[in-house]
């Protein structure tokens, strides 16, 4: 009797074991099918990874830099303009060189966490990519008072 347990519960882990592979296997063949969805575009091209930062629940006067990822998806170097926040609590840094094709580049963003309450500010970013001269980007979360508590 013992062994037939035994074998059953060996049977479920095993099915169970099976079947997180294939969860895993399928997760990594969307991720790489989201990839590929990317296309390339002739002249200079813009795709970040995420165009939405959320912040979340920070403390007053916390770190508010954070980072826009992007990647030129062209043929030719993307050169980014200008990059302007909505206001002077949101203050973004632009790559000084161009972005060869295929290549990353970085779109720094830093919040004035010393302003206490929630907030959702802009950063327009100004390029030579085909189709999206600019871009705006967006930045949210909330700032806690001193006297709260992060939940």
């Amino acid at each position: 009797m013992k062994k037939i347990v035994l074998i059953a519960v060996l049977a479920v882990f095993g099915i169970s074991s099976s079947n997180a592979q294939e969860t895993s296997k399928k997760m990594r063949a969307s991720a790489k099918t989201a990839v590929a969805k990317v296309a390339n575009v002739n002249g200079a091209g813009l795709v970040f990874e995420n165009e939405t930062i959320d912040y979340g629940t920070i403390a007053h006067n916390a770190d508010g830099n954070r980072q826009f990822v992007f990647t030129n998806n062209g043929n030719k170097p993307l050169i980014i303009t200008n990059t302007q926040g909505s206001c002077g609590c949101t203050v973004p840094t632009t790559p000084k060189e161009p972005i060869l094709p295929g290549a990353k580049g970085v779109i720094g963003v830093k919040y004035a966490t010393d302003r206490v309450g929630p907030f959702t500010k802009t950063v327009t970013v100004t390029s030579n990519a085909e189709g999206q001269a600019t871009k705006t980007l967006t930045i949210k979360g909330t700032v806690l008072a001193d006297n709260e508590k992060k939940s």
